[in-house]
């Protein structure tokens, strides 16, 4: 349930909340009080797109913020998404500058996708857009899927699932499909490549080995003259340091007993002896591992040419080489048995298409069996919402089978006696197919697992009787699902559990949105007011209030499930 709605700085709303309850929410005002904004500031938190105009002049940023209650199943989802879990609510919020746009859930920042992904288990919002979905025949397919139950999800995905492998497997077999002579030069072709990497015996990091080893071996000769000279100026030569140094030591050995300070000094000296010494041993160890062998250096330089020359065939690395030997091999049993792959490959799609085609009748006699059902059940509700004389079938028709199954599913209405069935997109009017859907939403609140549903233009093009009919839908849906509807029709209004008033203030210098939650003596004033009165005189007021007592009424009744 959509707990509350907090807006700042968005066109003419400076900073507003709206905390809405479950049950039947109506807001009403006047023309161009504010009503979309509220709306559109919803749509904007779940990521619609941004635009810098709708921050309010003067103001650096607009943000929205959504709160809702929380489930086990949004507890799960928000887990699924790693997203973080507040124990008790979820709020979603989105911050527009002139330069950036941010959304976050529960304080973290998040993707348009991720929020997408969330709104669709929190709420719906039906505007006249969604209103126009009933044109499409897709749409037609979604609804009566959702109201054949759980059995038409395991279908319809079992349904895809055999479609992408029949295709799969269709598609292999076109592209495998080849005469005797492509069959042998490609098999000569592979044999002659499996052949070449296998000969090679390929060890992972080898490559990385003799890079090493041929960079040091090409540099040898530079390396021995640098190394030879190190060690004969300090061991290897003639007043080499070693030598001077060995001097020294002796040097000042000789006169250290005649002053204790010289000690320490000695003792560096004798230490510095000792790691020239070492270093000493060390290189001339160096300098004999260090010879050049022809013979060596171009077994190296001729493996690291035939790797190089098998990377640039066959892959950038080793590994790349022999995954590349690994998959052709594949290939090669395939061609060395052709006939066979081909004739398992045929019986393999064949078997595809058997099953998706079993599962597609399957799916299809559900639909069958539902959609009278659904269509008698939309009849129903069509008329209590005014289509008196109203006659409604859903036509299935067979359709080549894609990843939806193999039906044609259209909506056909009759809404006057003796006109025939015709397609929606042929009859019904704005304000008739919002009723539809209206209707449609009613026949599946039991199946709809999103908690809130908020209409917008329910009420376009109606009146009257109608409106009362519609009023009387919503606080049906309203038993199963929080409602949220934007209304100027004192029908519907009356019906609500809560009444909020959007309206529009100037204080001389600027102008700013305000919504507030009606007491009872402000729903009958604002009744009056929707009811087309110029004053709240008392006659008004009556009429107002004996609208609130019928729909009171109306409340009261058992309506038919």
């Amino acid at each position: 349930m959509l707990l509350s709605v907090h807006v700042k700085n968005m066109a003419l709303i400076e900073e507003a909340e709206v905390e809405f309850t479950s049950g039947f929410n109506v807001l009403t005002g006047e023309t161009g009080a504010g009503k979309s904004i509220l709306l559109g500031s919803v749509n904007l938190a779940l990521g619609a797109k941004a635009d810098k105009e709708m921050i309010r002049k003067g103001a650096e940023y607009a943000q929205v913020e959504l709160t809702f209650d929380v489930s086990e199943k949004i507890r799960r989802k928000l887990k699924e998404m790693e997203l973080p879990a507040e124990e008790d609510c979820v709020t979603i919020s989105r911050r527009i500058s002139d330069t950036r746009s941010v959304s976050r859930v529960n304080g973290e920042s998040v993707s348009a996708r991720q929020v997408k992904e969330l709104a669709e288990l929190l709420l719906d919002i039906h505007g006249q857009h969604e209103h126009q979905s009933l044109l499409k025949k897709s749409k037609h397919r979604e609804i009566l899927d959702a109201y054949a139950g759980s059995e038409a999800p395991a279908l319809l995905e079992e349904v895809g699932r055999l479609y992408r492998e029949r295709n799969r497997l269709r598609q292999e077999l076109e592209t495998q499909r080849m005469d005797e002579a492509s069959r042998k030069r490609e098999l000569e072709l592979l044999s002659f490549e499996a052949k070449e990497i296998e000969e090679a015996l390929l060890r992972e990091g080898e490559d990385e080995e003799l890079e090493k080893k041929y960079r040091r071996m090409i540099n040898s000769r530079r390396i021995g003259e640098a190394a030879g000279g190190t060690y004969r100026l300090t061991g290897g030569g003639e007043d080499c340091a070693a030598e001077l140094l060995g001097r020294a030591v002796r040097e000042l050995g000789s006169v250290i007993s005649c002053d204790e300070g010289l000690e320490e000094l000695f003792a560096q000296l004798t230490q510095t002896e000792e790691l020239l010494n070492d270093f000493n041993r060390e290189l001339a160890d160096y300098l004999e591992e260090l010879e050049f062998d022809e013979a060596d250096f171009k077994t190296a330089e001729e493996r690291l040419n035939q790797i190089n020359h098998l990377k640039e065939k066959y892959g950038g690395s080793i590994p790349a080489i022999l995954e590349y030997g690994s998959k052709i091999q594949g290939r090669i049993e395939k061609l060395e048995d052709y006939e066979n792959y081909m004739q398992k490959t045929q019986k393999a799609c064949e078997e595809a298409e058997e099953a998706l085609r079993q599962a597609a009748l399957k799916l299809s006699a559900l639909r069958k069996k539902k959609a009278p059902r659904l269509a008698d059940t939309l009849k129903q509700a069509l008329r209590e919402l005014n289509f008196a004389n109203a006659d409604f079938e859903i036509s299935i028709k067979e359709k080549e089978i894609s990843a939806d199954g193999a039906d044609e599913v259209e909506f056909l209405l009759s809404a006057n006696v003796g006109e025939a069935l015709k397609p929606l997109a042929m009859v019904s009017s704005g304000g008739e197919l919002s009723r539809i859907m209206l209707g449609v939403k009613t026949v599946l609140a039991d199946k709809d697992e999103v908690d809130t549903l908020i209409f917008d233009e329910i009420d376009a093009g109606i009146s009257g009787r109608t409106a009362w009919k519609v009023s009387e839908k919503l606080g049906e849906l309203s038993k199963a699902h929080q409602v949220i509807l934007i209304t100027h029709l004192p029908q519907i209004a009356a019906m609500a559990d809560t009444h909020f008033l959007i309206e529009k203030e100037n204080d001389g210098s600027s102008t700013s949105t305000n919504i507030r939650r009606l007491s009872s003596q402000g729903i009958t004033e604002e009744l009056a007011r929707l009811l087309g009165t110029d004053s709240l005189s008392q006659a008004a007021l009556s009429n107002a209030k004996e609208l609130m007592q019928q729909a009171s009424r109306i409340k009261q009744m058992e309506i038919p499930q």
